[in-house]
């Protein structure tokens, strides 16, 4: 995918027309997985504020009923992990709104560690939150999309998935296939009033760390707050722009692991 310094479009494509704007009394409707905390939640302030109806899913129901209370969304609990939580959520959000216009898929879990001692269930439960799970969404989201002709899907992917971790071998490939994901529903939903758009942040200062069993070790990069990726992800919906990195320098590693990944090794392994 590519992006354009100014609104991320590039003149020999199509402009997607995205989510239209609507009467106040007829709001764009999003759905947000991960709405309890993190990055998910300050998703749905940031929405809120912009005037978006909102559905927002997680799996602490006394946090999501929070951020409903002050966001005014609806909150559909749902356990991603589960095979059938997709399907469920999916089936919840459109009997309880009708549409989606957006989905932002913010739901994510991390392990840290050599891959030969990742548990079992953990490397289950990422597969199925990291991965499964928003490509089961958006597929059975993205036909109401393409026949109202407008909409958004929003993939918070990683820096991990773009140059790879050490010891988050699990983590960094869930978060590679959506970026693969992401680039190939790009040209089938090019022309339409749909777009994909690809977050890419690097480490950010929410409970992730904390879940994920170890804190955050490295110097750089700095974690960014949850409020920053929450910014991008409404500039995503509101504008061209396809693939975004935050803190935008992370482009720059990632080219070169593109373009030289022998290179790119070497000075991982000599600067961590």
């Amino acid at each position: 995918m590519t992006q354009d310094a100014t609104d991320g479009t590039d003149d020999a494509r199509p402009r997607s027309r995205g989510p239209r704007r609507r009467p106040a009394d007829n709001p764009p409707i999003a759905l947000v997985t991960g709405a309890s905390s993190g990055i998910g939640a300050a998703t749905a302030d940031r929405l809120a504020a912009a005037g978006w109806r909102l559905l927002l899913s997680g799996t602490d129901q006394t946090r999501l009923d929070a951020v409903a209370a002050r966001t005014g969304g609806r909150p559909l609990p749902a356990d991603l992990a589960k095979p059938d939580g997709a399907q469920r959520l999916a089936e919840a959000a459109l009997a309880a709104a009708g549409r989606v216009d957006a989905l932002i898929a913010s739901a994510g879990l991390g392990w840290r560690g050599p891959f030969a001692e990742t548990p079992g269930d953990t490397l289950d439960r990422m597969l199925e939150v990291n991965l499964a799970a928003p490509l089961r969404l958006a597929r059975l989201l993205l036909p109401g999309m393409l026949e109202r002709d407008r909409g958004r899907i929003v993939l918070l992917g990683s820096i991990a998935g773009q140059v790879g971790v050490r010891d988050e071998a699990a983590y960094a490939a869930t978060k590679a296939g959506l970026t693969m994901f992401a680039e190939s529903l790009w040209y089938e939903l090019r022309g339409t009033g749909v777009g994909v758009r690809l977050i890419l942040p690097g480490a950010v200062a929410t409970p992730f760390f904390a879940t994920r069993g170890t804190d955050y070790q490295r110097e750089r990069p700095r974690p960014v707050s949850a409020e920053a990726v929450a910014d991008l992800v409404h500039a995503a919906i509101t504008t061209g722009r396809d693939r975004a990195f935050l803190p935008h320098w992370l482009d720059f590693p990632a080219r070169i692991h593109g373009a030289a990944p022998g290179f790119f090794r070497r000075m991982a392994a000599r600067f961590g």
